[in-house]
């Protein structure tokens, strides 16, 4: 079976490109195979973060202070540790991908005190000492950090809570606030690239080692805090009936309503100020939400703690706790088919739609579909990036591609009259074929708008769509039940992907793979011909666009009475050139038609064929 590495010679940007020279020698050095097996000199860093934070309702600020151990288990010896700033966002200067109102620019992260190895160290503009660059936090090391060896780094800060321009947190009213992206992180060191240089800019996302999180977040009294972990120390801040309520909730199928209107006030112990202990393991980022009136919905389901916190005005978060439990029931049982990997899952009532470990950030949305679609979406991130480790800087594809797609049953079975391809179709024919639609495999780091989206929701997601159907549904699983076990927990990079599919479907896919991931193709089928003789529709079908795609034949008879008269799934292209000629027995129709309205297509004027 043909290897991934062979038909990567393929265009990306310029043709005749090969395998990336920084990919090139992972596989020579044996960190990854082209099996798609992690390769047995495989590693990765990690850090133990021990951060206590205090939240200032009144000044919507975290004031917090942390110890990180870093390990380095690579090979290699360090001159440099870089850490990822992602408060900088808004630091007067630095670069946006879009813009943000002059009121939201702030110092960014305020860092009043650093130490590296128990040793005071100030950060300059010197680029041979401690200085930042963009959203990074760079320190040389006067010792190099050997392999397999540890730092300490030491930070104490604090960080504003935007109330407008929130980008993935904020503050909503004045007193509930989503926090995330908030404390000095390192940043990753990998086997491809080295550091991870890329900048936080506001529309990719992040990168980050799994590491161990124990985390205390101090709040005035009244205030519950939701965090990326479930709660350490339930008994120490909940009065005896909330208590128990939330001890229900872990044992409960059905939704307990664990605060609600009459509860609000009366709800945490009577002490000035509350501590909310969590501590997660391998987990690659912590977020945390705090509010002192809101509303929280949870049952439990295999052990897992599914919530819903929200805004008693939010008319629409009502039945959030519900779709989040049958979400994650789909998710296990179904598509993916792998048990949701962490101990709880809640969806906050934010701003926006934005994954975070066992976390969301969601809208309000007041109709069934949008509140079934973003719930849905949100929580499939738990296996894309979180579980599986991507590096959403790069490979936004390999992330939301999968959450565009891993919910499309589950959100027409569970919003009726609703349906996502075809909402998924429409996004990409608006833009499919123009010079904003760009191969996925481009960095998404380099992309932007209409362009990010395309590459990273609409395409990936078509695409893991029809190769589960040419494929079909068992197979499908079973390469990416294998691949989710190879790299759980690790960095996959598309190759790894692409690698593991064709070893365990045994199936050769450059066919699929280069021109859906790696060329400059899109969605355009058409008619190019048809003759009815002798009782035979004799079809032409042109592939104009160059993408593989589903084809769906319609004929209508002189009664206008319209019939499907043949379906093929992507693979019918395999192996063809532009051009398919098929063969049908029918009785002579009126008219042909090509395609659905979930197979995207930029120009559907030509799928239409009158017969004389």
């Amino acid at each position: 079976m043909k290897k991934i590495i062979f038909f990567l010679f393929i265009p990306i940007i310029l043709l005749s490109q090969p395998l990336p020279v920084n990919f090139k020698r992972a596989y020579e050095k044996q960190t990854r195979t082209f099996s798609g097996k992690p390769g047995p000199n495989y590693w990765q860093n990690k850090s133990d973060y021990q951060i206590k934070a205090e939240v200032i309702p009144s000044e919507k600020k975290v004031k917090a202070e942390e110890t990180i151990i870093y390990f380095n288990n690579s090979p290699d010896t360090l001159d440099i540790i870089v850490v990822k700033l992602l408060p900088d966002l808004y630091r007067k200067g630095n670069s946006r991908d879009f813009e943000i109102s002059p009121d939201a620019v702030n110092e960014g992260i305020k860092i009043f005190e650093s130490k590296l190895n128990g040793s005071n160290f100030e950060i300059t503009v010197e680029r041979e000492k401690p200085h930042v660059a963009g959203t990074k936090l760079i320190i040389p090391l006067e010792e190099k950090l050997l392999p397999g060896s540890t730092a300490e780094l030491y930070f104490k800060w604090e960080v504003d809570i935007p109330d407008e321009s929130q980008v993935r947190m904020g503050a909503y009213d004045s007193t509930s606030f989503f926090v995330a992206y908030w404390f000095p992180q390192i940043a990753v060191y990998d086997d491809i690239d080295g550091w991870d240089m890329n900048d936080y800019s506001g529309q990719t996302e992040t990168y980050n080692d799994f590491s161990n999180y124990s985390v205390e977040i101090t709040v005035p009294q009244s205030f519950v805090v939701w965090a990326s972990s479930k709660l350490l120390n339930p008994d120490e801040v909940f009065e005896k009936k909330i208590l128990d309520k939330y001890i229900n909730a872990n044992f409960s199928e059905e939704v307990i309503h664990i605060i609600t209107e009459e509860d609000l006030g009366k709800v945490t112990q009577r002490r000035e100020k509350l501590t909310y202990k969590f501590n997660s393991k391998a987990m690659p980022d912590f977020a945390f939400a705090t509010s002192d009136h809101y509303l929280w919905d949870a049952s439990s389901w295999q052990g897992i703690l599914i919530s819903a916190a929200f805004n008693p005005e939010s008319k629409g978060f009502y039945n959030v706790a519900d779709v989040a439990r049958k979400s994650i029931i789909y998710f296990s049982e179904e598509l993916p088919g792998v048990l949701y990997p962490y101990p709880v899952m809640t969806v906050f009532n934010g701003r926006g739609g934005m994954e975070f470990p066992m976390m969301c950030n969601n809208s309000s949305v007041d109709n069934l579909s949008g509140t079934v679609h973003l719930t849905s979406h949100e929580i499939a991130h738990t296996y894309f990036p979180f579980f599986m480790g991507i590096n959403e800087r790069k490979y936004a594809w390999m992330d939301e591609g999968w959450a565009t797609m891993l919910p499309f049953d589950f959100q027409e079975l569970n919003a009726p009259g609703y349906d996502p391809r075809q909402r998924n179709a429409e996004s990409y024919s608006r833009y499919g074929g123009t010079d904003l639609d760009l191969p996925p495999i481009i960095p998404s780091s380099q992309l932007r708008g209409s362009s990010y989206r395309m590459a990273s929701y609409n395409r990936p997601g078509a695409a893991y769509d029809y190769m589960m159907k040419f494929m079909g549904k068992d197979k499908f699983k079973a390469c990416l039940h294998e691949y989710i076990e190879r790299w759980n927990g690790k960095h996959p990079t598309p190759y790894d992907f692409f690698n593991t599919f064709e070893q365990v479907s045994g199936e050769e896919l450059d066919w699929f793979v280069k021109p859906w991931f790696f060329e400059f193709a899109y969605p355009d089928l058409s008619i190019k011909n048809v003759v009815y003789r002798d009782k035979y529709l004799f079809v032409e079908i042109e592939n104009k666009g160059g993408l593989p795609l589903p084809i769906v034949l319609y004929a209508k008879d002189n009664e206008n009475k319209e019939d499907k008269i043949f379906e093929a799934q992507a693979d019918i292209w395999k192996g063809k050139t532009n051009i398919l000629k098929l063969e049908i027995e029918t009785d002579k129709p009126k008219e042909v038609f090509l395609g659905t309205p979930q197979i995207p297509d930029v120009n559907a004027i030509d799928n239409e064929f009158t017969i004389n």
